[in-house]
């Protein structure tokens, strides 16, 4: 009752005063905690070169670029996770619940502790690391980092920096349209983020080929998975009655996921496929569900490939996407590389997906390229070779 109380409250404040009223309650909720049942912090490393990353975590990628950045000689690497009810929990070196992100005995104790054991942080996001102490984002925490001699860098995801706008001019099936909420709090969040890229002047990265289109001077550093539980758990393609086709509609108005329902729901239901709307799976179960498919549909609206279709990539699976010419053309020209993603949009995708189920032998041709692709810029080593540069530079601590 109280919590939503609260919130009734702070919905009708201006913004400053609502993060400020934000960061009381998740003070006072960590008050309920002692001090000594806090996570324990890792302990610190010796190699000359010791990174962290965090706090978003955002697909388990933090912790697959620490694993990755970890091979590289002399650099040890640390990933932290800000945990959020609700969410998927991927693997993480260490992490805090908001109740204790808000306790300051905590954000004290987390900035001695990076300011102290590390020579290199990139920072997710733009979100604070110390904890959340009223500041928007995490400049406040940079300049700290900075002024202590740690190399800090930046790594966005996507809709951290994406900008609407941009997009909708570029892509045809863009999901982002003028007024729309969601549209609106991106827009302004690109744009305060582009600003802050600009001003602080330091190395950025970022995880998909489509966000160069936004930050031009950044490096792709490439998602990272494991592939071989993938690989592990993949049946032979078509050894079901029906074709299996899925879609994990993680981010279902990004995906298209209402227009994949439509088209595979039709196909369904006159009997040519088995339509699966995986929901509610954690994370390590995955593997299981995606290698028990035949195709899968990531998403049509946005013009990229991530984790998610890297994965059903990594089980041979026949991926079908909205990719995109750009993002192709790209990755063709950084890695030498074909992108083995079936390309469809919403105008397209049943005719596609009937298609490859009436010739299975060319689509099985084109699902084995997809564990050589991910192997070749997926699976880690790719990343480390990107991060070298920026790991390898003089300490400085």
């Amino acid at each position: 009752m109280g919590d939503t109380t609260t919130m009734s409250i702070r919905e009708h404040l201006p913004a400053p005063l609502a993060r400020t009223a934000g960061a009381v309650r998740r003070r006072l909720r960590g008050l309920r905690y002692s001090f000594a049942q806090l996570p324990a912090f890792p302990p610190a490393a010796t190699t000359p070169v010791r990174m962290w990353v965090g706090p978003t975590n955002s697909a388990g990628q933090g912790n697959a670029w620490a694993r990755a950045a970890r091979t590289v000689d002399g650099v040890d690497a640390v990933s932290f996770v800000l945990q959020r009810k609700g969410q998927f929990q991927f693997a993480v070196d260490y992490g805090v619940p908001l109740a204790w992100f808000g306790q300051p005995r905590w954000q004290r104790a987390q900035q001695q502790h990076i300011l102290s054991n590390y020579t290199h942080v990139m920072v997710e996001s733009l979100r604070p690391v110390f904890g959340a102490r009223g500041y928007a984002d995490a400049t406040p925490d940079i300049e700290a980092m900075l002024a202590k001699g740690i190399n800090v860098s930046l790594l966005f995801h996507g809709s951290d920096i994406r900008l609407p706008s941009r997009h909708a001019k570029r892509e045809q099936w863009s999901p982002f349209t003028p007024g729309d909420e969601l549209t609106e709090r991106l827009e302004t969040q690109a744009r305060r983020h582009a600003e802050l890229v600009e001003s602080l002047n330091l190395p950025v990265f970022v995880s998909t080929v489509d966000l160069l289109d936004d930050v031009p001077n950044a490096h792709w550093l490439p998602v990272a998975i494991d592939p071989v539980p993938w690989q592990q758990a993949a049946r032979p393609l078509f050894s079901h009655e029906k074709p299996v086709v899925a879609h994990v509609p993680s981010n279902a108005k990004l995906k298209g996921t209402e227009e994949i329902d439509a088209v595979l729901t039709a196909l369904h239901e006159s009997g040519r496929i088995e339509y699966r709307r995986i929901t509610g799976v954690p994370h390590s179960g995955m593997p299981a569900v995606i290698g028990d498919a035949d195709i899968v549909v990531d998403q049509l609206h946005i013009g990229l490939y991530g984790v998610a279709a890297a994965e059903a990539l990594a089980a041979g699976r026949i991926v079908v996407s909205y990719v995109g010419d750009g993002v192709r053309q790209r990755v063709r020209s950084l890695a030498g590389r074909e992108v083995p993603i079936v390309e469809a949009d919403p105008d397209t995708l049943g005719e596609v997906v009937t298609g490859l189920i009436a010739d299975r032998d060319a689509a099985a041709e084109r699902a084995a390229d997809g564990p050589g692709f991910v192997t070749e810029l997926h699976d880690g080593r790719r990343s480390a070779e990107v991060l070298k540069p920026w790991l390898t530079q003089k300490e400085t601590l």
